[in-house]
């Protein structure tokens, strides 16, 4: 590192002494091209992306604030499952043993919580964790709100309350309505002694007698797992399930795009974006191929989290950049995955606790105060897609049409403007980061039927739709009053940053050219008159 250091200073005295060239020429940038033909159809859409969303945990979802902002959501992204933590914990009140060691079995907060989410027509991603601590063999937990993470003292009581609860939910929903849900078992076991003190084996052997536990109350309903992270154990999942004749309906597992960092709540260890531009998309490609090659080829499979960072203390999560970023990884996975479960819908999440600033790299689409974040709107504009796709071989854009005639364009550049392992994430992207030209974009779509057309335009980007730079030029306070927070949703509420009505004539094209920067995104929205 001395040696680089010493070419670096010499360079730069010597380069002091050249004269400056004050006519430089700088090469124009290349202009991109969206060309699609309204007459030629891909297919239909993949909305894979909005099949599942995340959340903290069960008891969260108890909250009149929450349960808003996921109406919100439901209403604006129309994600189909829920997938959160916390289902069987102490403060949802589930379970206990009498003097005798009877269990009793408790789910009035459950049927709070499931009522509400079948209420707003979205379903439950049961994830089967953690562990009571009456039924628990040990005493150690994880997060604020202290989830058991060690193995049941009894692995029967454990399968007598799954298969009760699973019992309950077709008594109370209806076996039609249960067989549409998935059961995942537990959460990262991989991740050892923080999710799970045991080992693999104990793992599978809980597995066992969940999976076992479910199908015995209908041979139908769905289970899977192993839930871990970093794409692990998918092979031998497959295998033990395999070789000891046991049901398997999916695999689950879970990717993050950065390096360095281990359970991380409070970000203190510090992260890195990851500048492998096949981070996260290429452990699901991968997951998807160890799936093929397997005794169960045709298994789905569910990454029920992702994001671009693991810990709830990365600003990363409340940048524009993350816009782009989660558009770049789904369009990169194209059908390899049946869901991607984004890691989650709101920063009310307490994994650290409660937290005490309103912008503090939670991994929400909406800050505690319900602002959208750049990222919401990703996931609001791929909702407003068509359900045809048009052919398209820019490989960073979507261009469809609806049963109407409208058409929509989904276009964005996703530029890694990290600097590379010497900076954290948490100290890079707090800062005021202006975007970079990177020239013009022009859709060109042919075919269009002739006549008047709405053109609506809207874009995500640096300081538009950037709710952390308006947080910024406020000097971060600490509180946001009534009117801040009304004043950040005005000035990034996604409204069009344009809109006119065009003219189409037959037999020309549809053009229209826009400036590109670094991690703009734009929705072009046409709508037929």
């Amino acid at each position: 590192m001395k040696i680089k250091h010493l070419f670096a200073i010499l360079g730069c005295l010597f380069m002091g002494n050249v004269p400056a060239q004050s006519n430089t020429i700088k090469p124009a940038l290349k202009e991109r091209v969206i060309s699609a033909d309204f007459n030629k159809v891909n297919g239909p859409l993949n909305t894979m992306f909005k099949e599942c969303i995340g959340a903290g945990r069960a008891n969260e979802g108890l909250r009149a604030d929450w349960q808003q902002q996921l109406a919100y959501v439901k209403n604006e992204c129309d994600f189909k499952y829920i997938r959160m933590h916390g289902l069987l914990t102490d403060d949802m009140g589930v379970y206990k043993e009498d003097r005798n060691g009877n269990p009793e079995y408790n789910y009035q907060y459950i049927d709070v919580l499931y009522d509400y989410l079948l209420s707003i027509g979205i379903k439950p991603f049961v994830e089967l964790g953690f562990m009571p601590s009456a039924l628990a063999s040990g005493s150690k937990t994880i997060f604020w709100w202290k989830g058991n993470v060690t193995p049941p003292k009894d692995y029967n009581k454990w399968a007598d309350l799954i298969r009760n609860l699973t019992q309950h939910f077709t008594e109370r929903y209806g076996a039609d309505e249960v067989k549409t849900w998935y059961f995942e078992v537990w959460n990262e076991p991989n991740l050892s002694p923080g999710f799970w003190t045991g080992t693999q084996a104990e793992y599978f052997k809980l597995y066992q007698y969940s999976a076992n536990a479910i199908k015995s109350v209908n041979k139908a309903y769905r289970v899977g797992g192993p839930a871990t992270a970093g794409a692990a154990w998918v092979p031998e999942m497959i295998d033990f399930c395999s070789k000891n004749s046991l049901p398997l309906d999916f695999i689950s597992t879970h990717s993050y795009g950065v390096k360095q960092g281990y359970l991380d709540e409070y970000g203190n260890s510090g992260t890195v974006l990851s500048k492998d531009p096949m981070s996260v998309s290429g452990d699901i490609l991968n997951s998807r191929k160890q799936i093929s090659n397997s005794s169960m080829p045709n298994l789905q499979l569910h990454y029920t989290e992702w994001s671009s960072s693991y810990t709830p203390s990365d600003p990363i999560h409340d940048s524009y950049h993350e816009a782009a970023y989660i558009l770049q990884k789904i369009k990169q996975v194209g059908h390899a995955a049946n869901s991607m479960s984004y890691w989650v819908f709101t920063d009310i999440f307490e994994e650290a606790g409660p937290r005490f600033t309103p912008f503090h790299g939670g991994f929400g689409l909406l800050n505690t105060q319900g602002i959208n974040k750049p990222a919401f709107y990703s996931y609001q504009f791929m909702n407003k897609l068509g359900g045809n796709e048009l052919i398209n071989t820019d490989s960073t854009s979507w261009v469809c049409k609806d049963a109407k005639g409208n058409i929509q364009v989904l276009l964005w550049d996703f530029t890694n403007t990290h600097p590379g392992d010497s900076v954290n994430n948490q100290v890079y992207y707090v800062r005021d980061l202006p975007a970079k030209s990177k020239g013009k974009v022009r859709v060109d779509l042919s075919g269009v039927p002739n006549g008047a057309y709405k053109l609506e335009i809207y874009k995500v980007g640096y300081k538009s739709n950037d709710a952390y730079s308006t947080y910024l030029s406020m000097n971060k306070p600490n509180q946001l009053s009534k009117q801040q927070v009304e004043q950040i949703k005005k000035l990034n509420d996604g409204s069009p940053v344009s809109t006119e009505t065009i003219h189409v004539k037959a037999n020309e094209p549809f053009v229209k050219e826009l400036e590109l920067r670094e991690n703009d995104v734009f929705f072009l929205n046409l709508i037929r008159l």
